[in-house]
């Protein structure tokens, strides 16, 4: 899925933004804060209802407006005509309107299957650095785009969970009541560790094969660990069993699909205490590329990139290998940089095949004529 055209409607600084004839590759240049992050943001909002920054939906929109709006055309082989509309639309008050092909849609996953997005940039470090819920995040990604049956079963693990949880802080429980919630968690959270641990196998590979390209001075020893949230000799029946106990006296549901961790080692220990922050940056690149390929393998289409100032702590050498693993994968991308030629000298493509816009003062400018390299 590519999108052929981009309309932005006060998304931070980008007051009004049309993109018209959006290219595979496309460079976005200026100096800070001219705006590039927040053509990004758009995208993103127009894949995931939100900005990846994690603010607020009132910090997204422009200053003294009541609300934000991102439009595309999503193009793909099989879809007809120009392709599919996007459009999402999100107030100062939080309220949500998605459309897909001008119709309202009340389910996020439906927008998500149409625009998947990875995301490269500065808070990507806490999948090595930061708390176990965001490497969830990206493993339960990667697992929704593969396998059709997870997104039942995970909205039937949050429902169960949420009622098995209250049950328990209530103090007085009837084991009857508590036995029904238990047994569907047990049903819901087996069936999601099992598609998240077929999955991991085959993201393993092919994460293993990136980072022997991008950093082979350590590739070799770097090792992916899945932890699925209980004892892996048991059943998640039997663990819920074992810890129900200590589940009624704490008040909540101690073991399960929601503590599961993917922890990346080098020579046993975590390759965050060890790295340095450029090899940590290509090992986030190696995790989101690989997810990529991964999907684009399985015949489930291919995602979009957005990545925000590559440059930052990569060498001319490196940032080469990341875009030419780009390149490889035939995804498209929308990338930032400060000046044209960052980007420019270090994509392997013919040049002409890159779509540069200057960003200046919230307003994008596509510039006509052949990258310079």
């Amino acid at each position: 899925m590519s999108l052929t055209r981009l309309h932005i409607n006060h998304v931070r600084n980008l007051k009004q933004v049309k993109l018209q004839e959006l290219a595979q590759v496309n460079v976005f240049f200026g100096r800070n804060g001219s705006g590039k992050t927040s053509v990004l943001e758009a995208v993103h909002l127009l894949g995931m209802a939100r900005s990846f920054r994690g603010s607020s939906i009132k910090s997204l929109i422009t200053h003294g407006q009541e609300s934000c709006v991102a439009f595309g055309m999503a193009s793909a082989p099989g879809l007809p005509g120009s392709g599919v509309s996007l459009g999402v639309q999100r107030s100062a008050a939080g309220e949500a309107l998605i459309k897909v092909a001008g119709s309202p849609v009340r389910s996020l996953a439906k927008l998500v299957e149409y625009l998947p997005l990875q995301v490269i940039n500065a808070d990507s470090f806490e999948l090595l650095t930061g708390a176990p819920g965001a490497r969830r995040q990206y493993l339960d990604w990667g697992v929704f785009h593969v396998e059709h049956r997870f997104l039942e079963q995970w909205q039937r693990f949050q429902r169960c969970i949420k009622q098995r949880n209250k049950l328990l802080r209530h103090g007085k429980i009837r084991d009857e009541e508590l036995a029904v919630w238990t047994r569907d968690l047990a049903t819901s959270g087996a069936a999601i560790g099992e598609y998240r641990k077929a999955y991991f196998k085959q993201l393993v590979p092919r994460f293993t094969a990136i980072m022997s390209r991008l950093l082979p001075s350590v590739g070799d020893g770097l090792e992916l660990r899945y932890h699925q949230g209980w004892d892996r000799q048991s059943t998640y029946e039997n663990a819920l069993e074992s810890s129900v106990a200590s589940d009624i006296e704490q008040g909540y549901t101690h073991v399960g699909p929601q503590r599961a961790d993917v922890r990346v080692l080098t020579g046993g220990r975590l390759a965050a205490d060890i790295l340095s922050r450029g090899q940590q940056k290509l090992v986030v690149c190696g995790l989101k590329l690989a997810q990529g390929q991964l999907m684009s393998e399985q015949g489930k289409g291919s995602c979009t990139y957005l990545v925000d100032d590559l440059p930052s702590e990569l060498d001319l050498e490196h940032s080469r290998l990341v875009c030419e693993l780009l390149a490889s994968m035939k995804a498209q991308v929308f990338i930032t940089c400060v000046d044209e030629a960052d980007i420019a000298s270090v994509w392997p493509e013919d040049k002409s095949g890159l779509a540069l816009f200057h960003v200046e003062q919230g307003t994008v400018k596509a510039v006509i004529g052949e990258a310079t390299g």
